[in-house]
């Protein structure tokens, strides 16, 4: 559970400035451990894949770690020019939990399949402070899922950026691994609104998975290979009764599109053809931490799976 911690934090109706962010930081408790959970399984991955120390982030405050945190992606070994090129990212949001354990379950398990066919780089948690924290934003309160464009407009999303493109890879595929809450609806999209100076319109959370393709570059028969195949490990989110999903048109089940590279979301920061965002549900009573894991593993499989199926077309 986040820390509720905006209500009281500046002047309502104006925008925070560094003293209310300093305040809203100050707040914030570290709840899980970043070493623990998410480099102690790299740790394990080394003799499978070339582990990348891609980054390092300054150090935040006392009671958490002094050194700052080292920013860690796997790629497979032996790349060969004439593979599609893969990108997993999870934990640009840290507190979307089953994007970064989904991710290196992924790394873990299934990827095994893969090794030789595709060329994969996987960014498991792109922002270990919100990991540990359970926040959505940065320490600098920014939105790193907003941030993706020009040189990056945090130090999660240009560390992330700068790594990509120092690859050279010719990338095929980015899949995005996300979670929308109950706790965007009651902590995280007022604090946005506190934090801008504006009034929160109150939305409504959809009930089970889906996917974010990008409008400007849609693939349908992609997504729709990933959704056939998640809906066998959890259920996909309706329409509203608007025909919506979080405000925006379902364009087919369990399908939204946003664009992608304008938004400064992390899906769009290559030009691969395929690309999406993930958003699974954890917070239904129909579906358990575990299988919020397995959809986002799925949703990786497929992707790739229709990757493969439709090189060179």
């Amino acid at each position: 559970m986040t820390t509720t911690s905006f209500e009281s934090i500046g002047t309502p109706g104006q925008a925070w400035g560094p003293n209310e962010v300093a305040i809203w930081r100050a707040r914030q408790r570290r709840q899980r451990r970043y070493a623990d959970d998410v480099v102690a399984v790299i740790d394990t991955l080394r003799p499978r894949y070339t582990v990348s120390e891609y980054g390092r982030l300054d150090a935040v405050a006392d009671g958490y770690p002094a050194e700052g945190y080292a920013l860690y992606a796997l790629s497979s070994p032996g790349w060969q020019a004439h593979r599609p090129s893969v990108l997993i990212t999870g934990g640009v949001h840290g507190y979307e939990t089953s994007g970064v354990h989904g991710a290196l379950r992924f790394a873990q398990t299934a990827a095994g399949d893969y090794l030789g066919r595709v060329n994969l780089l996987i960014a498991p948690c792109v922002s270990p402070w919100a990991y540990e924290t359970i926040q959505r934003w940065n320490p600098q309160a920014l939105d790193p899922n907003r941030s993706f464009s020009g040189a990056g407009g945090t130090p999660e999303s240009a560390a992330l950026m700068r790594w990509v493109a120092s690859s050279s890879a010719s990338w095929q595929m980015h899949i995005d691994l996300h979670e929308t809450t109950d706790t965007d609806e009651s902590e995280f999209r007022p604090a946005l609104a506190a934090r801008d100076g504006v009034e929160h319109d109150p939305g409504e959370i959809p009930d089970g998975f889906y996917l974010v393709d990008d409008s400007e570059q849609p693939q349908p028969a992609f997504q729709q290979a990933i959704i056939d195949a998640v809906s066998r490990v959890t259920h996909i989110a309706p329409a509203d009764a608007r025909g919506q999903i979080i405000g925006s048109p379902v364009v087919s089940p369990g399908v939204i599109h946003y664009p992608l590279a304008r938004l400064g979301l992390c899906a769009g920061m290559t030009n691969a053809r395929y690309r999406t965002t993930t958003e699974v549900y954890p917070d239904s009573a129909r579906a358990t931490p575990e299988q919020c894991i397995a959809a986002q593993v799925a949703a990786i499989c497929a992707a790739i799976d229709h990757v493969l199926t439709h090189t060179g077309d």
